[in-house]
């Protein structure tokens, strides 16, 4: 048997290993994935059909590159028992924050908000597609990807839209309260996330450091709205609310065109 070691560069969230994972579902060569999201590496475990994988994970756009390839006789691998409940929780989590974000930023009149809303959809959409497909066909699972992404990409193109009449029209100034104390619960809801999926790696650097959690796309745009909420009460312009809107609507298409390609 062989391992072969990905450095995977925008790997930086947890949503991103269940895209590699539902990608490389199916490959017969493949025996164990092991992620390390703290140095955004990734380490198959194979038995041939290296050329595939390597494919598979460049199509993904997340700048994948491999490392080294070398033989190995490790034969054991940890599986986590409670990875199906680890899911649930997660999912969870990302939902609500959805419906929150997505209610309070329409009530605030806030973009960011809305936008962070979608970002939250579509990592519930990564995690709800891993859920649902277990135990059913390769088939299934891409029919799922394609529609859910599809889904959000729609999603994403109307608040492009939306975004364009504001920076033309007269808009009210978002509440800018309202857009720094929601996403601060969301920036905690994240760094929960990734606190739990990286602990269930049973390893020691599973533990939460902040090195691994200011490094999430996810807390990033978060942060990014909270400074957006601070200049738009400072600058009394709605201008930074729509900045940051549409920076998080190019990376949720980004994200739903990933998953669409998982329907190929």
């Amino acid at each position: 048997m062989e391992k072969t070691t990905f450095e995977i560069p925008k790997m930086d969230c947890p949503s991103e290993e269940n895209l590699i994972r539902m990608k490389l579902d199916g490959m017969s060569s493949i025996v164990h994935l092991d992620f390390d999201l703290a140095n955004r590496k990734l380490t198959v475990f194979h038995k041939g059909g290296l050329e595939r994988i390597e494919k598979s994970i460049l199509e993904l756009n997340l700048s994948g590159k491999k490392v080294n390839t070398e033989k190995t006789g490790q034969s054991e691998f940890d599986t986590p028992t409670d990875q199906k409940n680890l899911l649930w929780t997660v999912l969870a989590i990302n939902f609500v924050f959805f419906i929150i974000e997505m209610t309070t930023g329409l009530i605030s009149k806030s973009m960011g908000l809305v936008a962070d809303s979608l970002d939250m959809l579509a990592d519930s959409f990564v995690y709800g597609i891993s859920l649902f497909a277990v135990g059913g066909t390769l088939i299934r699972k891409k029919r799922i990807a394609k529609i859910a992404g599809y889904f959000q990409l729609t999603l994403a193109i109307i608040g492009f839209v939306e975004v364009l009449r504001r920076f033309f029209g007269a808009e009210k100034l978002p509440d800018f309260s309202i857009m720094i104390v929601v996403s601060i619960f969301a920036l905690i809801a994240n760094g929960i996330c990734l606190y739990l999926l990286q602990r269930s790696k049973s390893k020691e650097e599973a533990h939460m450091k902040a090195s691994m959690i200011f490094t999430s796309n996810d807390v990033i745009i978060n942060l990014g709205v909270i400074a957006a909420g601070v200049l738009v009460n400072w600058l009394g312009s709605s201008k930074p609310d729509l900045i940051i809107g549409t920076i998080v609507f190019v990376l949720v298409v980004q994200g739903a065109i990933r998953i669409v390609k998982l329907g190929k």
